[in-house]
C-alpha cells in the first residue's frame, strides 16, 4: 500500500512541478509524472537523510516539488539538446 501512496504522491508532486516550471515538454504528461514520481523519491530521500524534516512532516513536499523540478529541468536540458542534434 506504501508504494501506491509513493506513486499517488509522486503524480500530486508532478503535476506541481510542470504548473511551477511551464513550457513543452519532450516526453509528454506521463514522463513529467513519471519524473515527479522519481522526484518525490530521491527530494524526500535526501531530504531526511540530511536532516530537514521527519516523517509525515510538509516539509517533505517541498522538498519533493523541489526534486522533481531539477529532475524536469536536467531532462528538459538532455532531451531537448538530444532533439535539437537530430
Amino acid at each position: 500500500m506504501a508504494v501506491i501512496g509513493w506513486i499517488l504522491f509522486g503524480l500530486v508532486v508532478g503535476i506541481v512541478a510542470k504548473f511551477l516550471m511551464p513550457g513543452r515538454d519532450p516526453g509528454g504528461f506521463i514522463i513529467t509524472t513519471v519524473i515527479g514520481i522519481v522526484g518525490a523519491l530521491i527530494g524526500g530521500f535526501l531530504g531526511r537523510a540530511l536532516g530537514f524534516y521527519g516523517p509525515n512532516q510538509a516539509a517533505g513536499f517541498i522538498m519533493s516539488v523541489l526534486g522533481a523540478i531539477v529532475l524536469l529541468a536536467l531532462y528538459r536540458a538532455v532531451a531537448g539538446s538530444r532533439m535539437r542534434s537530430v
